[in-house]
């Protein structure tokens, strides 16, 4: 039996001082916060929640000796006279405690970027406002048709990227879905992926960069700015005029533009929607990159089912289908899953929390839809007036029920939030979570 050389990483974290800035409830925190400890690392948790907010979390790691926790508040002495601060998404670009940390000259990193300096894999970095999921999800199950050992991490839920490095060996690719928050730490560490994949660009996140999508588009630029020549850049034709005006004298890979016309007409996918042929032609043309053959990535591609929580078929009930489109946190990710079904025949649930984007072109649509059912949230109430003859929720079940009184044979039943979850939900997961376990409860 030949003998697979993995890496050995845990002498990186052996005996060292870390603070681990953001354990979350998501899984990934919890993953790395696990996998530090097993390594040896002491350990401080830190993280604004209170105790309470993330017992779920806490609960995984209060057996170990070596993590000490600090919880509802971050304190300037955690970010002094450590070895490492590993820092969750989402930290404040302004946030005086990374600025501490790096004032005492303590290396800031992030999972993802660390697992790929320190496993040496070849890595496949995946981003854009929506389709990243999609994209990262097709091209492993590619990768894995071919045969390859491949990892799958970055931006997916409940899989830590640093703790893949108990997998990680030289004949393995990772496939990483990269969000700009992740994106920030490659580019702090001034390294990119050998193959990039730049879906679209929308504006998000707006309340997190002070509505300056130049900043967003700064940070998720980290996937190609530090690639070399014998790198690949496969951009979106939506976003490709964008990234070649702004970067394009300091590109420096081979550049790739594709749109949905790459992939051939006779590639049938399970998948409904334009957006959707549009995320197999990147994945193809990474795959080809990667010196996959077209017959492999043909076959991986029409068995491809989808993520869970984007336009997931959940079930039909008495001729209505039901769609769990819960990761839709922008008005263009609900147009196009619109645009995926029959607007006329489509009972849409909508609403949630208000980040600030342009709901001009979904307020459009919304006109040409069956009918609207929205949720509570701040973001329903800017744009509800513009919505006559609809009723606001308090509870995801009532939402249900109505929508389900509405429906006819024939008719979809989409749940298309174009906001965040925040308020009734923890995130976006939890509730796409409750929609699909009231739903199979039907």
């Amino acid at each position: 039996m030949r003998y697979i050389h993995r890496v050995d990483a845990s002498s990186h974290f052996q005996g060292k001082k870390i603070t681990l800035m953001g354990l979350g409830l998501l899984g990934r925190g919890v993953g790395d916060a696990l996998y530090l400890a097993e390594c040896g690392a002491e350990l401080i948790v830190t993280d604004l929640k209170s105790r309470e907010e993330l017992a779920e979390s806490v609960a995984q790691l209060e057996s170990f000796k070596n993590i000490s926790f600090v919880l509802g508040e971050h304190r300037l002495g955690d970010f002094r006279e450590r070895d490492l601060i590993l820092k969750a998404a989402g930290v404040p670009l302004d946030s005086p405690y990374i600025a501490e940390a790096k004032k005492n000259g303590i290396p800031v990193r992030m999972s993802a970027d660390l697992f790929a300096e320190i496993s040496g894999v070849t890595c496949v970095g995946i981003t854009g406002t929506r389709g990243k999921s999609t994209v990262a999800h097709m091209l492993h199950a590619i990768l894995k048709e071919e045969g390859k050992k491949v990892l799958l991490g970055g931006n997916v839920r409940g899989v830590s990227t640093l703790a893949l490095l108990k997998e990680a060996t030289p004949e393995h690719v990772a496939v990483l879905e990269l969000d700009s928050w992740q994106l920030q730490g490659w580019g702090e560490a001034e390294m990119s992926p050998h193959i990039a994949v730049f879906t679209t660009l929308y504006q998000d996140h707006l309340n997190y960069y002070k509505n300056d999508i130049g900043a967003y588009l700064a940070d998720k630029a980290n996937i190609f700015l530090y690639q070399k020549p014998e790198d690949i850049l496969i951009l979106g034709k939506q976003c490709a005029p964008t990234i070649i005006e702004k970067y394009g004298d300091t590109i420096e890979s081979k550049t790739l533009v594709v749109d949905e016309l790459k992939l051939p007409d006779t590639w049938v996918l399970k998948i409904p929607g334009l957006h959707n042929r549009y995320n197999a032609a990147l994945a193809l043309a990474a795959a080809r990159a990667a010196d996959i053959s077209d017959d492999v990535i043909r076959k991986a591609l029409e068995s491809f089912t989808g993520v869970p929580g984007r336009l997931e078929l959940i079930r039909e009930v008495k001729g209505v289908k039901i769609y769990n489109d819960t990761t839709s946190t922008t008005p263009e990710a609900t147009l196009a899953a619109l645009a995926a079904l029959d607007p006329a025949h489509t009972v849409l649930i909508m609403g949630g929390t208000d980040k600030g984007l342009d709901m001009d072109a979904l307020l459009t649509k919304l006109s040409e839809v069956k009918k609207i059912i929205l949720l509570v949230g701040t973001g329903t109430d800017r744009i509800k007036d513009q919505l006559p003859n609809t009723s606001i929720y308090g509870s995801i079940s009532d939402a249900i029920a109505a929508a389900i009184q509405a429906a006819e044979p024939g008719d979809a039943l989409l749940f298309s939030p174009a906001f965040t979850s925040f308020g009734m939900f923890k995130n976006e997961f939890d509730r796409g979570d409750q929609f699909t376990a009231i739903v199979k409860a039907l």
